[in-house]
Parts: C-alpha cells; sequence; structure tokens
C-alpha cells in the first residue's frame, strides 16, 4: 500500500485556528479539483493515518481535493476520554469546515466528508448541520455515536464496514435504518476493522472515490 501522488496537486501546510491554538492539518488541491473532503480521523488517530492518507491519495487522482488535519491538540490526545468526545470532535469539524470555506483557494469547491471510527459519528454530526456537505463515506465507523442527528443528515451516506467486524457491523445497521437520505452499507468480504488484508483498503479507497466523484458531480448540476 502506498500513496499515489496526483499530478498538479499543490499541497499546503495550514494551522486551523481554534480558540487560542491551532490545529495542524495538510490540505491539498489537485488542478481543477471538483470538490474538497475533510478527513475526520479516529481515536487514537491523527492527520499522519497512513491508512486514512492512502485514501486521501486516490481521491486526488479523480480530482477531489483533501484536507487531513489533527481534531484534537497534542495535549488533548493524551486525555483517553477526549477521544470519544463526539461533540468535541464534531465542533473540531466544523470550525475547519468554516475555516476551509474562507480560504481563497477552496472558497468555491463543495464540501464532502471522510470518518473513520469515531471521526465518522463526528462527520455525520457535523453534516446534520450543514446541508451543504455533498457527500460521507464511513470507513469502519461508530454512526451509531451520532444517533440522534442521523435523520437529520442530507448528504448521501456510505458506509464501509470489514466483513470480519461483526460488532460494527451491527452497529452500522442499526445506523443505517436512521439515515433518511441516499445511502449504501457495504461489507467488505475478509477484511478486518481496519481493512489490513491485501486488496481491503484499496476497495475501501475505491469505493469513496466513486462515492464522492458521483455525488459532487450530481450536487454541482443542482446547483
Amino acid at each position: 500500500m502506498a500513496e499515489k501522488r496526483a499530478p498538479g496537486s499543490r499541497e499546503q501546510l495550514v494551522k486551523i485556528p481554534i480558540d487560542s491554538e491551532f490545529l495542524e492539518g495538510m490540505l491539498s488541491l489537485p488542478e481543477r479539483a471538483k470538490g474538497v473532503v475533510l478527513f475526520a480521523h479516529g481515536s487514537g488517530s491523527d492527520r499522519f493515518s497512513p491508512r486514512n492518507n492512502f485514501v486521501a491519495s486516490v481521491l486526488r487522482e479523480t480530482g477531489i481535493g483533501t484536507l487531513l488535519f489533527d481534531l484534537l491538540t497534542e495535549e488533548e490526545d493524551l486525555v483517553y476520554s477526549t477521544r470519544f468526545d463526539i461533540d468535541l470532535l464534531t465542533n473540531r469539524l466544523i470550525l475547519a469546515t468554516g475555516w476551509l470555506k474562507n480560504q481563497p483557494q477552496s472558497e468555491s469547491l463543495r464540501i464532502g466528508y471522510f470518518g473513520a471510527s469515531t471521526g465518522a459519528a463526528a462527520a455525520l454530526q457535523a453534516a446534520a448541520m450543514d446541508t451543504s456537505v455533498f457527500a460521507i463515506v464511513s470507513r469502519g465507523g461508530r454512526p451509531d455515536l451520532a444517533m440522534p442527528y442521523l435523520p437529520k443528515v442530507k448528504a448521501p451516506t456510505l458506509l464501509i464496514v470489514g466483513g470480519f467486524d461483526e460488532p460494527v457491523i451491527e452497529l452500522n445497521q442499526r445506523a443505517y435504518e436512521e439515515l433518511h437520505t441516499e445511502k449504501e452499507l457495504v461489507i467488505v468480504p475478509g477484511a478486518t476493522h481496519l481493512f489490513e488484508e491485501p486488496g481491503a483498503l484499496e476497495e475501501v479507497a475505491r469505493l469513496a472515490a466513486d462515492w464522492f466523484v458521483r455525488h459532487v458531480k450530481t450536487r454541482a448540476a443542482r446547483c
């Protein structure tokens, strides 16, 4: 598994202000980007997640920009319970979205969310508050942690779970029933929670790229 670099991509180290501190990230925009996807990482993960970076590189190959950033400061991440504070993670994602919408290079781009583990709950909760989000993808996510917000989500939502990740499959099935938007639940055969098996993460990236490309075009046609 290796990251792929899209030709012509512009990469920029960014610092997103939150109160008196900053969240660090990497904004990467291909030439003539169709949209940009913010990555909401799971508990114990950050912008350097090799799995999310691989998926992001595949998205950029299709013309979708990416923003990988830390939802928590280094000090906050040391507190285990903070990693499961969905309201806090959601607030950070909303702040990052607002920041991105105000940057000259991205202000005209439609925004999507990719969430993993607890980050998926934050993505769904944030999207319930922002109907401009064009699509959401969850990888091995915990959408059940945003259950009260799921009926309010308008963005087309794709839930991806490993076939051997049985407890998370059940949680995703429950969440799926609460979504009242265009939705799909895909179970990747033979994959565990982290999609470490040969070809599993590549399948996640393919599914995510197809979902985002399809829906950024659909949303563009409606605007």
